[in-house]
C-alpha cells in the first residue's frame, strides 16, 4: 500500500490544483495547491516516520530474541559439557570399581 501513496499524492495534488486554479485566481490558486502539497508532503513523512518506527522496533525485538536464543545455546553447551564430564567421572569410577572387584575375586580365588 505505501507504492500507492506517491501515486494518490501526485494525482491528488494536480487535481486539486487544477480545481483551486480554475476556482480562483492564479496567485491565490498557487497558494492553494502549494499548501495542498505541503498537507500532502506532511501526511507522507507521518506515514514513513511510522514505518521506520515499526522497522526500528522489530529488528529491536529480533535482536533481543536472538540474545536470548544464543544465552538459552550457551546454558544448553555448558549443561551438555557438564553431563559429558560426569559420564566420564562415572565411567573411570566404574573401571576402578571392576578393577577393585576383580583383584578382590583373584584374592579369594587363590
Amino acid at each position: 500500500m505505501a507504492f500507492l501513496l506517491p501515486i494518490l499524492e501526485g494525482v491528488g495534488s494536480s487535481l486539486l490544483g487544477n480545481a483551486i486554479g480554475s476556482a480562483v485566481g492564479n496567485g491565490a490558486s498557487s497558494n492553494l495547491q502549494n499548501s495542498a502539497m505541503n498537507a500532502l508532503n506532511s501526511q507522507d513523512e507521518q506515514f514513513q516516520l511510522g514505518i521506520y518506527t515499526s522497522e526500528v522496533q522489530n529488528q529491536e525485538q529480533l535482536q533481543m530474541q536472538s540474545e536470548v536464543f544464543d544465552q538459552m545455546m550457551d546454558e544448553r553447551s555448558e549443561n551438555m559439557r557438564e553431563i559429558d564430564t560426569l559420564r566420564n567421572v562415572d565411567m573411570t569410577q566404574r573401571k576402578a570399581d571392576d578393577s577393585i572387584t576383580k583383584k578382590f575375586i583373584q584374592s579369594i580365588t587363590e
